[in-house]
């Protein structure tokens, strides 16, 4: 692991955007930035968790001021040498707990994010963040996953998720504390290269006690950027949480 950058040094950030290509195509990226365009309005958008910027340059093409806070000094590097990169402030820091100057119309983390915060006391703070970055009436939309249990057997904790001549991917649960961590073993020229990131999974429910602690209420819940229905069978949620207009708001 790197020190200064965590989980996504240089190796990672050097490929993140080839190893998550699906994730940019136009049939990801454009109904994600519709959706948080029309949350933004004519304010700012914050994204925690900006990574590359998969979505925070499209979104500021779309002329809503964007800026985003990262642990990662590498990744924001990637973002910078993009066109438009300069465009998009960025914060290094823990997007738990660093603040920015300003208010915001809207903030987001997408693509599973929250859980790479992993400890239920840093997923609380995370929201208590966002929601002291919003003017009222602003909204945190949250993108993540659906924890696969159902996938395990009694007595087994691992779920594989990719399985290739060149790459091993699998998760690993451990359902008495939440942890988990996804694991790839990358094999070039008959020899593997592991790595192993940590996670927290995290339920809706869970998160909805979490906005109310932070003084938000839940506004929607979808299956996807689209509008899907969410049901018991989806695998992720898209989830909205409101700050009141009333500054006071639930668990205030």
């Amino acid at each position: 692991m790197d020190d200064e950058d965590g989980y996504f040094g240089k190796s990672v950030a050097a490929t993140y955007d080839d190893a998550s290509a699906g994730m940019l195509a136009p049939g990801v990226v454009d109904p994600t930035v519709d959706f948080l365009a029309r949350l933004a309005g004519r304010g700012r958008a914050l994204e925690l968790g900006v990574g590359t910027g998969r979505i925070a340059l499209p979104l500021a093409r779309r002329g809503v001021p964007v800026h985003g806070i990262d642990m990662s000094r590498a990744m924001v590097a990637r973002l910078r040498d993009k066109p438009g990169g300069d465009d998009v402030g960025v914060t290094i820091g823990d997007f738990a707990t660093t603040r920015v100057d300003g208010t915001f119309s809207v903030a987001y983390l997408v693509f599973n994010t929250i859980m790479n915060l992993t400890t239920q006391q840093a997923q609380v703070d995370c929201f208590r963040n966002a929601a002291a970055h919003l003017e009222p009436g602003g909204c945190f939309v949250i993108e993540v996953g659906i924890p696969e249990l159902r996938k395990l057997p009694p007595g087994q904790r691992v779920v594989p998720f990719h399985v290739s001549p060149t790459r091993w991917a699998f998760d690993v649960y451990d359902v008495a504390t939440q942890a988990m961590s996804s694991n790839y073993v990358d094999v070039a020229e008959g020899r593997g290269n592991y790595q192993s990131i940590p996670f927290r999974y995290v339920w809706p429910a869970e998160l909805d006690l979490m906005a109310q602690l932070a003084g938000l209420r839940l506004r929607e819940r979808w299956e996807g950027w689209t509008g899907e229905p969410f049901t018991n069978e989806s695998h992720r949620h898209v989830s909205v949480w409101e700050k009141p207009v009333n500054e006071g708001g639930e668990g205030g």
